[in-house]
Order: C-alpha cells, then sequence, then structure tokens
C-alpha cells in the first residue's frame, strides 16, 4: 500500500479571488460599420473581424473552481453569432437618421444616403460602433443574466477588438 503525500495550505491565504480569462476563438463576429466623429465627420463603411474577450474575478468555491462558465461562453458566442455579417447601426447617434421600410433601411448622415438590405443591418441601443460602445453593449447585457454566476462575480472586463492590439475594454466592479 502506497502512502499519499499531501501538501498542506497556509491557513493564512487572504483572499481566495481567482481572474478567469474567456478569449475563445468562436468568440467573434465579422460586421461592417462606419464610426462617426463629428455632425459632419465619419469612416467610410468598412468592416472588422471583431474579437470578444472576458476576464472576471470571483472567489474560488471549496470545490476549487468559481463557478460552470460553459453556459456563460455559450451565451456570448450567441451574442456575437447576432452581429455576424450584419451592418451594425447605432440606435443613439445624434448624427444619423434612420428609417425602416419592410426590405430596406435607409441612412442619412450630413446630407449623404445609403440605403441597406433590412436583413443586413442590426441597430444596436449604442452611441456609435465603436470597440468602446460595443464593449459597454456586451458588459451591460452580461450584467443584466439572472443568473447564479453574477452574484459571485466581483470584477467585468469585457474587451472588443476591431484589429490586433487595438481593444476597447468596459469594467465593472461590485459594490
Amino acid at each position: 500500500m502506497s502512502s499519499v503525500r499531501r501538501a498542506e495550505a497556509s491557513d493564512d491565504a487572504a483572499d481566495p479571488l481567482v481572474s478567469i480569462q474567456i478569449a475563445k476563438d468562436y468568440l467573434g463576429f465579422s460586421a461592417g460599420h462606419f464610426t462617426i466623429f463629428s455632425a459632419t465627420e465619419r469612416e467610410r463603411l468598412h468592416g472588422h473581424n471583431f474579437r470578444l474577450k472576458l476576464e472576471l474575478q470571483a472567489e474560488v468555491d471549496e470545490n476549487g473552481l468559481t463557478f460552470d462558465y460553459v453556459p456563460l461562453k455559450q451565451q456570448l458566442k450567441k451574442w456575437c453569432d447576432e452581429l455576424d455579417e450584419r451592418v451594425l447601426l447605432p440606435m443613439y447617434s445624434p448624427h444619423l437618421s434612420v428609417r425602416s421600410t419592410d426590405s430596406s433601411i435607409t441612412v442619412c448622415f450630413d446630407g449623404q444616403t445609403m440605403v441597406l438590405p433590412l436583413a443586413d443591418v442590426l441597430l444596436l441601443p449604442v452611441r456609435n460602433t465603436t470597440v468602446e460602445d460595443l464593449s459597454h453593449y456586451f458588459l451591460k447585457r452580461l450584467l443584466k443574466l439572472k443568473t447564479g454566476w453574477v452574484q459571485k462575480v466581483r470584477r467585468l472586463k469585457l474587451g472588443i477588438s476591431s484589429g490586433r492590439g487595438q481593444w476597447g475594454v468596459a469594467c465593472w466592479s461590485a459594490k
């Protein structure tokens, strides 16, 4: 019979907080957009392969884990899929006028008009379709979830990237 050695844990471990990072390859979406800089200046319509990453801090429980974050990853993927292969337009821009018909959306900006197929467009509750506003959009959706893990989390950082090395990160901390 063999004996098993067990490592002794220090009783003076201060705070059992751990940081979990979720940045799976499938957490992304390809979308068209344009950034609005002012009432008269905007980017041309173009697209990105956006990436999403999430960092959270939570306590480790008696089983050595924070919580089962598989459902969280599934939810993030679902939201990315909703934005995939769409033209993203901001609902709350003071510089943009948007009208829709049964088959198209007409977008007016500083005397310029674009008509896009309705099925290709997604109006988002943001001021601008920037990585900054998109990161807040996803973070707000996360915080509205009525799941048990939300109560266990102390901090969240949700990042959206429009290209290598450029992230907009929205942050939240429990009170």
